[in-house]
């Protein structure tokens, strides 16, 4: 195969995250992009020996980021408008990109809302950057 044929994997570490009214698009990881369909078996009276499957409920994983803590509060007061049982629910991308930062992959996720917030831990021995997490549950994901 020529060399100018050769399609070289995306790298997992050039991606960003989009989403309505945060302006924070770097995270240090991003997780949970999958999901999983129930298969729901039913038997047919005419045929006693077998089952057919039919496609069921589809359901989203939580989607999982992690960043560098920052004196930039807006993931935490999001995380407090659903903990006050405000609707708090953003649709958002995340979006890889190539070598040149040019957008390659984008998946959209719908009606997102915080479902756990971590702080980072914290040791007055080390000098690792202060890392909080935030997980997210989403009623879809579609590649765009």
């Amino acid at each position: 195969m020529p060399v100018g044929d050769r399609r070289d994997p995306f790298r997992s570490s050039n991606f960003l995250v989009e989403m309505d009214g945060i302006t924070r698009a770097s995270f240090r990881e991003c997780s949970g992009l999958d999901f999983t369909q129930d298969a729901i078996e039913y038997r047919e009276g005419g045929d006693p020996n077998h089952t057919r499957k039919l496609t069921g409920m589809v359901k989203y994983s939580n989607i999982t980021l992690r960043s560098g803590m920052t004196d930039d509060w807006e993931l935490w007061e999001w995380k407090q408008q659903a903990a006050d049982g405000k609707n708090a629910r953003r649709n958002g991308s995340i979006v890889v990109m190539n070598e040149r930062g040019d957008e390659v992959l984008r998946w959209n996720f719908e009606g997102a809302w915080p479902t756990q917030w971590t702080g980072p831990s914290l040791n007055a021995m080390g000098n690792e950057v202060a890392i909080e997490t935030l997980v997210l549950a989403v009623e879809r994901v579609q590649k765009a």
